[in-house]
């Protein structure tokens, strides 16, 4: 197989009699090509929710850190990832159908997916889920992680723990031979991307100032609009991460998978608004978007197998999780500046065993679908913790207090992402983060603190 091609390849394309008709074979790869494009604008979503709920001297480096975790991504998932995810015939653990992309005939006609859409087609809309997971852990080692070593972390968890984990459902392994179901990467995605989250979070330690004692120190976002921007980019582009894993342009069942998914997003919206305005006595609108996000996450085990009304219980149960969720881990001083374990983890499990409680297909069960959720935590949590442990005694994973308290835009980048006019101020205020001297609080954080 070769991993790059020239363009002197044009195949024509033959139409066996079982296969797709000629409108059919195009409406799917457009449909899946477009879907992929949307499902690439997630990323331009995770970037701006990251920089909007972080300070605003780490912007320049969490955008840094997105337009490294998606080219990468692609990258890897073209020399390895595709052929670890998608082995073909192998053991059901670990499988490798060659090094690179290539360009043989099967891939490039109908004969490729039965006749629905080409080799092509098909790798274009799985890259762009690839660099999901890591880009979940950057919101959640944000503020306080060296950039070198966490380029190492992406680089390895996306070519190597995502494709492996990845061909034990989606590539025909053991747990799809079990019966587990993940429609579109509540647990494959979500969940694996949370569980890395989590062993980052738990290495790095919280941020200066974050936990002073007994006392949780509140350190709001730089920007609520740019951080609501990225929420709705994100949900926008669930219309290709769930409608494109229907993997055609079938309209019955795309159709479907729209509405249980904005159901869910909307139903998530509602309950953490009442949940958070129930708890700290304001709305909170960082709540509010993440339970949206949890909504999401919910639901995309489960989309297309789920009824309506059950789609509208799995995204307000979420919304729930996951103010539950964010307040925990502040008690237990796991600090996460974006939430993304409490979504991504914690929803993305919700969302997997959900699926096992509503799913209209009696073979789908809530034994199943725990066992699918602890052997990707096992696996996920393990990989993690090995790679960011043994880049902890090679050469670090955090950056000293001096340049966590300067910004890490000055201190690994050189300068600000935007003009301050003058900064001694700002650093003056973030020296008394790590005093712990903060000013008055009226977030639903601050209420629990």
């Amino acid at each position: 197989m070769l991993l790059f091609v020239g363009a002197t390849l044009v195949p024509s394309v033959a139409f066996a009699e079982d296969a797709v008709t000629s409108g059919q074979f195009t409406a799917n790869n457009v449909w899946m090509m477009l879907c992929a494009g949307l499902v690439f604008i997630m990323h331009l979503g995770f970037a701006t929710l990251e920089s909007g709920l972080t300070r605003a001297k780490n912007t320049t480096n969490i955008l840094f850190k997105n337009t490294f975790i998606i080219s990468i991504g692609i990258l890897t998932y073209a020399l390895l990832g595709f052929s670890l995810m998608y082995p073909g015939e192998f053991n059901g653990w670990l499988g490798w159908a060659g090094l690179g992309i290539g360009t043989d005939e099967a891939g490039l006609t109908v004969a490729y997916a039965s006749g629905g859409y080409t080799y092509w087609t098909d790798f274009l809309f799985q890259a762009m889920f690839a660099a999901t997971a890591a880009t979940i852990v950057s919101g959640a080692v944000a503020e306080r992680i060296k950039l070198s070593s966490f380029m190492i972390f992406a680089t390895i968890f996306v070519a190597l723990v995502y494709p492996i984990a990845g061909s034990w459902k989606w590539g025909g392994g053991w747990l799809d031979g079990l019966g587990f179901y993940d429609f579109a990467g509540s647990t494959l995605v979500h969940s694996l991307g949370g569980w890395g989250a989590l062993a980052g979070a738990l290495l790095l330690g919280p941020r200066l100032g974050k936990y002073v004692g007994k006392r949780m120190n509140p350190i709001p976002g730089s920007n609520l609009p740019m951080a609501a921007i990225g929420v709705f980019l994100l949900w926008l582009g669930w219309f290709g991460f769930n409608g494109g894993s229907v993997l055609s342009a079938d309209p019955a069942a795309t159709s479907f998978t729209l509405v249980t998914t904005c159901l869910a997003a909307a139903a998530g919206a509602v309950a953490a608004m009442a949940m958070s305005w129930m708890v700290a006595g304001k709305p909170d609108l960082s709540m509010s978007l993440n339970g949206i996000l949890a909504g999401l996450v919910g639901i995309t085990a489960g989309a297309d197998t789920v009824t309506i009304l059950a789609a509208v219980v799995i995204g307000l149960v979420a919304g729930v999780l996951v103010i539950g969720s964010v307040l925990f881990f502040d008690r237990i001083k796991i600090d996460d500046p974006v939430g993304a374990i409490s979504v991504h983890l914690v929803c993305g499990i919700w969302g997997t065993l959900a699926v096992g409680l509503f799913s209209t297909n009696p073979e789908h069960t809530v034994f199943t679908q725990l066992m699918g959720v602890l052997a990707y935590g096992a696996f996920a949590f393990t990989a993690a913790m090995g790679i960011f442990g043994v880049l902890r005694v090679t050469m670090g994973i955090r950056v000293s207090e001096e340049e966590e308290l300067e910004g890490l835009d000055l201190a690994e980048h050189g300068g600000h992402a935007y003009d301050f006019g003058g900064s001694k101020r700002g650093i003056e205020d973030e020296m008394g983060y790590a005093a712990g001297v903060t000013r008055p609080a009226t977030s639903l954080a601050a209420s629990e603190s």
